[in-house]
């Protein structure tokens, strides 16, 4: 038998979009039989700034109950999945800290041989997408990670048309997340846990 895939998932979303794929991305990896941790980054704005706007004041209750990631869950992981808003075609603040926060195992070598992926969102139209992600992914290189992006690998990859990873456009808020995005996250899921469960089992055979 495959030995099973422990999966972390851990994103950022202010107003839930993120959250949304996210969890979609939880499920199908799920399903696929890995064991997953659905985890957030800590919040950094100030809680003013978040009760000033609506929809960030309601996600922010909504996900109480989600987990904040800490270093332990990138440890325990085969494959980590990272998500954010694009913030400037670079990632956003509350994810970057975390991964700032890596640097002790970094140093040990510990963040080295996993499978790494990632997905994002934008509220316009392109806003940063790509450039996002290969932001993203630079931190991956450093961690001497194995980068598993979805390219075109499936039909499904020739609708989204986002190589990198999954994205959305959130178009302010009015554009609900539909089965383009729901199909391409499934489907990057099942590769992140399929190529992490191949590279796990030959390296407990190595």
């Amino acid at each position: 038998m495959s030995p099973t895939v422990k999966l972390a998932v851990i994103y950022y979303s202010s107003t839930g979009f993120s959250a949304e794929i996210a969890k979609e991305i939880s499920d199908a990896a799920t399903k696929a039989g890995a064991e997953v941790r659905l985890l957030k980054a800590a919040e950094l704005a100030p809680k003013a700034a978040i009760a000033s706007n609506e929809a960030w004041a309601a996600h922010a209750a909504a996900s109480a109950g989600i987990p904040v990631a800490t270093p332990d869950d990138v440890e325990w992981a085969d494959a980590v999945i990272f998500g954010t808003p694009t913030r400037f075609g670079n990632v956003s603040s509350q994810l970057k800290q975390f991964l700032d926060t890596l640097g002790g195992l970094w140093a040990q070598g510990m963040l080295a041989n996993k499978v790494y992926s990632g997905f994002v969102t934008t509220a316009t139209t392109h806003g940063g997408q790509e450039s996002t992600l290969l932001a993203l992914y630079n931190s991956i290189h450093h961690f001497g990670g194995l980068i598993v992006s979805p390219g075109y690998t499936d039909p499904v990859k020739f609708v989204d048309g986002n190589p990198y990873g999954t994205s959305h456009v959130d178009g302010q808020g009015n554009n609900p997340i539909g089965d383009e995005t729901r199909n391409a996250a499934r489907h990057q899921a099942e590769r992140v846990v399929q190529i992490a469960g191949a590279l796990k089992a030959g390296l407990a055979a190595a």
